[in-house]
């Protein structure tokens, strides 16, 4: 849904920096030559990703539960896409989605207050080319897709549908998450890994869109691994559905939040990002206080609730492994 152009530099090189970003912005040439090297080199990409099977899963879960709308879509692209590109296609790309009402600067760091103004100069003048497409709500599918590659290990993705950015819910599902799969400490992380064995890598994220949203569970286990791999994170659902959190488990994941939270106001990356999102996604930012205030509202009632409505038989799946298919 967002693509960002940015530079991290010194402090007394930012006027330079947002010079250059402004200059590719505008006046990019899409010089065929260079188009012709940089295709060659995301083809080398998308071979590098195809030896990635713990990457390419997620792909796979997406188009799964998209279907073919275009969040579906791989990011990469594929060799006959690509090719179809050029210099008049890009341009045509730009000028129907890149619409000033679409575009946000976000600066980190220690630059002055004065230094909008710099902004200002270089992009005072923006003004659309074309007329941008409208974006369509997908429709959240429930398609179990597998893929035969001759890989060490299987790889299993579960999606369940999940919640858009800005959702009212959106800080429960949050405290949820990190319960479930969200660290060291979490249940899926104990019951595949710690008392089982079963895999290296287990966990869950979330991921907001503008209108939607997913709930990802990924493991990697060895082939013959996979049934039991499978039936453990199900049980481990069945058991956060019928038992619930506990009081401890939901403290603690508020307090893990708010640390991460904390640490993450010290990387002017993560503030730029941060601000740039809301921006465009929300059109508010929230305040510490506000994000505190919010996490602390969670409740065991909240979450318990949300995980009975999230996590139902309802869900997409993606496998990758050698067989291509569960034992």
């Amino acid at each position: 849904e967002y693509t960002c152009y940015y530079a991290k530099v010194l402090d007394e090189h930012a006027s330079y920096a947002l010079e250059v970003l402004s200059d590719m912005f505008f006046h990019s040439s899409f010089d065929e030559e260079e188009l012709k090297k940089e295709k060659n080199v995301v083809y080398e990409e998308i071979k590098m990703y195809e030896d990635t099977p713990d990457d390419i899963v997620h792909d796979l879960l997406s188009k799964a539960s998209y279907g073919s709308h275009s969040l579906g879509y791989p990011i990469l692209g594929t060799e006959d896409t690509l090719a179809e590109f050029d210099g008049d296609s890009l341009r045509k790309y730009m000028d129907e989605y890149y619409t000033p009402d679409r575009v946000v600067i976000s600066i980190a760091g220690n630059v002055p207050e004065t230094f909008i103004k710099e902004a200002e100069k270089h992009f005072g003048s923006y003004e659309a080319k074309g007329k941008r497409t409208g974006m369509t709500k997908p429709d959240f599918h429930h398609e179990k897709m597998t893929r035969k590659k001759e890989t060490e290990q299987a790889h299993l993705c579960l999606g369940f549908n999940g919640l858009e950015a800005g959702h009212p819910e959106i800080y429960d599902l949050i405290v949820l998450n990190n319960i479930l799969g969200g660290s060291m400490s979490s249940r899926l992380f104990q019951d595949v890994r710690e008392d089982k064995g079963l895999a290296y890598s287990v966990f869950s994220y979330h991921t907001s869109y503008e209108d939607s949203g997913m709930m990802t569970i990924y493991a990697g286990t060895g082939a013959n691994q996979l049934q039991l791999l499978s039936e453990t994170i199900h049980e481990t659902l069945r058991m956060l559905k019928s038992d619930g959190i506990t009081p401890k488990e939901l403290e603690n994941s508020k307090e893990q939040m708010k640390g991460s939270l904390m640490l993450s106001l010290e990387s002017t990356n993560s503030k730029m990002s941060r601000n740039g999102k809301n921006e465009l996604l929300l059109g508010k930012h929230r305040t510490l206080d506000e994000i505190i205030e919010k996490l602390n509202a969670v409740s065991l009632e909240r979450v318990n609730n949300l995980a009975n409505r999230i996590f139902t038989d309802d869900y997409s799946s993606a496998l990758i492994s050698p067989s291509g298919e569960l034992l």
